[in-house]
């Protein structure tokens, strides 16, 4: 063991790994939400078929269910998005700095340059 003013452990205590009810929730609406978003392109397939045979109203449940699928895969991408920011894969954006005004001198006199001298 050494001793001396520096002498210790230099690695800190691990964190206790357990079970985060948030991840738990992050990753079953992930999987929901990507379920979903298969059984709504199965279904707008399937109504695309049926469109094509000469059912009109087929047109219009091929549209939701085309409407639905796209807003399921979205709400998965932004879930997986949050997922990995709570597990600590990705790292939230650096705070910008306020922009600050661009301080000109006196307003310019008509005319340009010339017309001021």
């Amino acid at each position: 063991m050494s001793q001396g003013k520096r002498a210790g452990s230099r690695r800190g205590s691990k964190p206790k790994r357990g079970l985060r009810p948030a991840l738990l929730g992050y990753a079953l609406a992930v999987t929901i939400s990507v379920l979903a978003w298969g059984y709504l392109v199965y279904a707008a397939i399937d109504f695309g078929g049926q469109a094509r045979g000469g059912d009109g109203q087929a047109w219009t449940f091929l549209g939701l269910a085309s409407l639905g699928a796209v807003a399921c895969l979205f709400l998965g991408l932004i879930l997986a998005a949050r997922l990995l920011r709570a597990l600590g894969i990705t790292q939230p954006p650096p705070p910008q700095a306020p922009s600050t005004p661009v301080e000109s001198g006196p307003p310019a006199s008509p005319g340009g340059r010339r017309a001021a001298r």
